[in-house]
């Protein structure tokens, strides 16, 4: 089994609730990996096999194994506003401009895919994280970090909006509204996070989000505040 937890905004709390599920779903008994197409961060963990993000090193945490560099097989470490290192399976590959990336990454999805089904043939349960928010679509070519990979290892994705911050009906309606046909198809339902006080409150919200985009409303998730 597979899913994966994508944003409708960065910093809608998708490494939380990746963690979360990866605890609940391995106390129910499945073994469960966690796994981040590309992540980027300065913030890396020592796994097997050389570094990987912090936060797929807590989500492992979660599921109860040590960190391996399949579980987050491209991390790119800013050195600089418009540069960084590009990490490929724990190692360094190359040190890119921002704009030079956009060519490397059509070489990337193979290391990405192989990772994957290397953590898909461990595990019952692989729960992936996106990175971002696949709303971006300017970035939608060789994507290998969203819908781009949704599609390509055919994950159904669970797309999460953060009401903290406001505007989520916007969020979620709006990113159906931008992404293309295939990659809309790839999304199953949708999450509320960070909610603050009585959840009641945005149940006629909760409704119009269902109605205009046709996705099942999977929960709303209250406000963490140990996150």
């Amino acid at each position: 089994m597979k899913i994966m937890i994508q944003g409708a905004g960065s910093n809608v709390g998708k490494s939380m609730l990746v963690a979360g599920l990866c605890r609940h779903f391995t106390r129910q008994g499945l073994t469960v990996r966690p796994f981040k197409p590309q992540n980027m961060s300065n913030n890396a963990a020592v796994a097997t096999g050389g570094e990987i993000g912090r936060a797929q090193a807590l989500q492992a945490r979660a599921c109860g194994v040590a960190p391996h560099v399949d579980m987050n097989p491209v991390l790119l470490k800013p050195e600089s506003e418009t540069g960084a290192q590009v990490i490929v399976q724990g190692k360094r590959l190359t040190t890119v401009k921002a704009r030079d990336y956009a060519t490397l990454k059509p070489q990337l999805m193979a290391p990405v895919l192989d990772s994957f089904h290397r953590q898909q043939r461990e595990a019952d349960l692989v729960i992936v994280e996106g990175a971002g928010s696949p709303a971006e679509v300017n970035l939608r070519a060789n994507d290998i970090a969203n819908m781009g990979f949704a599609v390509a290892s055919q994950t159904p994705v669970i797309l999460t909006g953060d009401i903290d911050r406001g505007g989520v009906i916007a969020q979620l309606v709006g990113t159906q509204a931008v992404l293309d046909p295939q990659d809309n198809a790839m999304i199953r339902g949708f999450l509320i996070n960070k909610f603050r006080g009585d959840t009641s409150l945005f149940d006629d919200g909760y409704r119009l989000i269902e109605a205009r985009t046709g996705w099942q409303g999977l929960g709303v998730i209250p406000w963490f505040p140990d996150a």
